[in-house]
């Protein structure tokens, strides 16, 4: 700018060009070179003219002179040659903006003015101080101007674009009423095509009359008033509904159906799903996307303020054709209007037939629905019209063949006037995830009157709740079956161990038959594994029940679980703080977090991420998950195994818990590691919860119920009893010991081999085939018996009722229990938990092990 900064009330007119990047010679001055070249050339041509010599020279200076004279005039005619004063850029821009009707200033950021153009004075007058005062003084008037004022000169300091339409103070006579102010940053002329700072910018302030604009706005709005008016004392309702639902505009006469004051409704942001419920908006949007005028009425009851309903006919229209953009809704009141001759009783029977909770249809002679309502369009084609759609069409859309045979037959039937069909049940759902059970009746012959009436009933919950029951007792039936086999089966595998232990202490590992014993041994204890997973799966496995922290657990397990996972594969284990604690037993719940992560780690053969968090469930967030079969609601400990692997189909979730169920290989899974999770968290009062989908991976959630720790009760803080065992074998080298033991077995081989491990560990074995026996010892060897290790069950007299005998005798005397399967009676039985536990099969190891622990204490 080649003027300095000017005050603001100097600002409003200047007479050189505001912006001119050049200072060019204007005039005679831009000639002044020339005239010198001139007149020196020409003090040089009459020097060589006195000299006498230079007429040839003097010939050629002519001759040149000549041509460029021919060449100038050309020029001059061609007009590429111009004589006379240069007009700049700057002066153009001025004349430009000069003679604009908007109002124009250019300032700086903090406010000092540039240049303003004539137009500034004619819109906002004269003022003492600028400009800018006479702009703030018209538009502070009011709160709403004061508040636009702000805005604009908020953003000329930021450097920031920003536009206001805003009414001007009345006053002045042709001043505009309404003009729209526009602020827009640029960069100076020195700093062109440059990122400056935006304090550094100039500010263009653009002002423009938008009074006619504002006019005619207003002017439209007189006249959707007045067109509106006209709509609340027509005899109809008349409402304008958005996509989402929301009410735009009702009129009076619809607010005074629905027992509203008038006008109340438009402002209080009510919804239509308020007035005819969720399922009847969903219809009425679907039906404004329908072509067809004749299949947008429909017969509808809506809710009042009292509660009360009024029926009502309704018309749907789209806006635009286009029903995402919305739909008006036509209602005409049948009972109060007139409109339509019908009688009270016809007026009631509609009514019941709209507001049925189930589907009816009636069929003309040629089985199309002549006449249905809004509950049998959203449960058979949801929610789209039905009228003059053959029947067979409608119920068996989602049919296969077989059901598309029993529907057609039923529909014959029905429409020949034989009563007594049974009912047809059919799928429906875009994934046939609904079940439709319809009944069939004839009606008695009229003439043009209904041939046949279907009726639709929702049975989804009902075949869900059967599917479930169905699932639980093949479930039972199963669990019973591993618990009935567990305890014989056991009592062999017992055996087969006991034995394969006593023959490796006789044979050195270089002998011939070493091997093949290691063989049988390992084949024995893989079958124990496969019993321990039919007893998980059965819920009949007895618990050594602790108080414990679950994070605790599955930070304690880190070591092991990164080894089952490998490198490839992320493990992150995340513990909530101020974790609740649960009653479990701790060595299963280890088992269940193995068994899942080791799932994870096979659906995830090339590597992902593995997240195990425990965390804090309160009663309120379990309350979301009221709809999930067996949950119940309660404050719950929840442990979360995450993966990022290849996810679980929906056919495939709905076995995974089924034993024998897998989709591994051949010889890579016994199907039996999430049975076992799924009764072991059963057995602890939990609830399992699988999430999964394809190429995304797959999330178990355990829920265990919290546990209140009362004041001195101890809680759990030691390994579980699967890791502990593992550091005992390591430390427990020598496991001879002394002591007279009576051991009370009715299996022979089992009995045959634990007496025999004993005594080779040092002990005095008195062996016994059932109780009643083993009382005789008892009193026979009075006071000599350090410990009885006995089964479970016995012929005669079993295991508990021994133990209440010894009690009796001998409050003091120590007893290890051995089973191998051990009910869950069992414990309830005892009344008492004094007494030590070994799940059969066991080892030779395990038995002197225990017998040594237990007469330690």
């Amino acid at each position: 700018l080649d003027s300095r900064p000017m005050k603001d009330r100097e600002a409003l007119r200047i007479d050189a060009a505001p912006i001119d990047p050049l200072n060019s010679a204007e005039g005679f001055g831009g000639f002044l070179p020339l005239i010198i070249v001139a007149a020196a050339g020409g003090s040089i041509l009459f020097g060589l003219l006195a000299s006498g010599s230079g007429e040839p020279l003097l010939l050629t200076v002519i001759a040149l002179l000549a041509m460029f004279g021919i060449f100038m005039l050309f020029g001059i005619a061609a007009g590429h040659i111009r004589l006379g004063a240069r007009v700049t850029a700057g002066d153009v821009l001025k004349a430009s903006i000069d003679a604009r009707e908007e109002a124009q200033i250019i300032a700086q950021t903090d406010g000092t003015i540039l240049y303003a153009n004539a137009a500034v004075e004619e819109v906002l007058g004269r003022h003492e101080a600028g400009p800018f005062s006479a702009l703030e003084a018209l538009l502070t008037h009011d709160a709403e101007g004061t508040q636009a004022f702000f805005q604009l000169t908020r953003a000329a300091e930021r450097g920031e674009a920003r536009r206001e339409d805003v009414r001007l103070r009345p006053g002045i006579e042709n001043r505009p009423a309404w003009v729209r102010i526009i602020v827009r940053p640029f960069s100076p002329p020195e700093h062109a095509g440059e990122d400056v700072a935006p304090r550094q910018r100039l500010v263009s302030w653009q002002i423009v009359d938008v009074s006619r604009e504002k006019s005619e706005e207003a002017q439209h709005i007189e006249r959707i008033e007045a067109s509106l008016a006209a709509f609340d004392v027509m005899p109809a309702g008349f409402m304008w509904v958005a996509s989402d639902g929301g009410i735009l505009h009702i009129n009076a006469a619809f607010e005074q159906w629905l027992g509203y004051p008038a006008g109340t409704l438009r402002v209080r942001n009510l919804g239509l799903a308020e007035l005819a419920g969720l399922e009847g908006f969903r219809l009425l949007k679907l039906m404004a996307s329908i072509p067809e005028p004749d299949q947008r009425i429909i017969d509808l009851d809506l809710t009042r303020q009292d509660g009360r309903i009024v029926a009502l006919t309704l018309l749907v229209e789209p806006i635009g054709n286009q029903a995402e953009h919305g739909f008006t809704i036509t209602a005409i009141n049948r009972q109060t209007t007139g409109l339509v001759d019908r009688g009270q009783q016809d007026v009631r029977a509609s009514q019941f037939f709209q507001s049925a909770p189930f589907g009816i249809a009636a069929l003309d002679a040629e089985g199309r629905i002549a006449n249905c309502n809004t509950a049998f369009m959203r449960m058979v084609l949801d929610g789209k019209p039905a009228q003059d759609v053959l029947a067979a069409e409608a119920l068996c859309r989602t049919a296969d063949a077989e059901e598309r045979l029993r529907i057609e037959a039923g529909l014959n039937e029905a429409l020949t006037g034989r009563g007594n069909i049974q009912p047809i049940e059919i799928t429906a759902g875009e994934q046939r995830q609904f079940t439709r059970r319809i009944y069939m009746s004839p009606l008695a012959a009229v003439q043009g009157g209904a041939a046949a009436a279907l009726y639709v009933m929702d049975a989804t919950e009902q075949k869900a709740l059967e599917g479930r029951v169905a699932q639980a007792q093949k479930m039972e039936a199963v669990g019973n079956l591993a618990g009935g086999i567990a305890h014989d089966f056991n009592n062999v595998l017992t055996a087969i161990i006991g034995f394969s232990d006593l023959l490796l202490q006789t044979h050195r590992p270089s002998d011939a038959a070493y091997r093949d014993i290691k063989n049988i041994q390992s084949a024995a204890n893989r079958a124990a594994g496969l019993v321990s997973g039919l007893l998980g799966f059965s819920r009949k496995q007895t618990q050594q029940i602790s108080v414990f922290n679950a994070g605790e657990l599955t930070s304690d397990m880190l070591p092991v679980l990164k080894t089952q996972c490998g490198e490839k594969i992320e493990l992150k284990i995340q513990a909530e703080r101020d974790l609740w604690y649960v009653k479990a037993d701790s060595d299963q719940l280890y088992q269940v977090v193995l068994n899942l992560v080791r799932n994870a780690r096979d659906a995830m053969p090339n590597g992902g991420k593995l997240t195990i968090k425990t965390r804090n469930v309160p009663e309120r967030e379990s309350q979301k998950m009221s709809g999930v079969p067996g949950f119940t609601t309660g404050e719950y400990v929840l442990i979360e195994v995450a993966d990022t692997g290849t996810g679980m189909a929906p056919e495939v979730m709905e076995k995974i818990f089924e034993p024998f169920f897998t989709t591994k290989g051949v010889g890579k899974g016994t199907g039996l590691g999430l049975a076992s999770v799924y009764g072991i968290v059963k057995q602890s009062g939990g609830f399992i919860l699988p999430e999964s989908e394809i190429g995304k991976g797959t999330t178990f959630k355990v829920f265990l119920p919290r546990y209140f720790v009362e004041d001195g009760e101890d809680v759990e803080t030691v390994l579980p009893q699967t890791i502990a065992a593992a550091k005992r074998q390591l430390n427990a080298t020598d496991l001879t010991g002394t002591g007279r033991v009576l051991l009370v077995e009715d299996e022979v081989e089992v009995r045959q081999f634990a007496v025999r491990a004993l005594r080779r560990q040092g002990y005095q074995v008195i062996e016994a085939a059932d109780g009643v026996e083993a009382l005789e010892l008892m009193a026979a060897n009075e006071g000599a018996i350090d410990i009885v290790v006995s089964d479970v069950v016995m012929p005669e007299m079993d295991g508990p009722a021994l133990f209440k005998e010894l009690r009796k005798r001998n409050p003091s005397i120590k007893v290890i229990f051995v089973s191998g399967y051990p009910n869950e009676a069992f414990r309830e039985t005892m009344g008492s938990d004094d007494f030590a536990f070994l799940p059969k099969p066991f080892s030779l190891p395990q038995l002197a092990a225990k017998v040594k622990e237990e007469l330690a204490k």
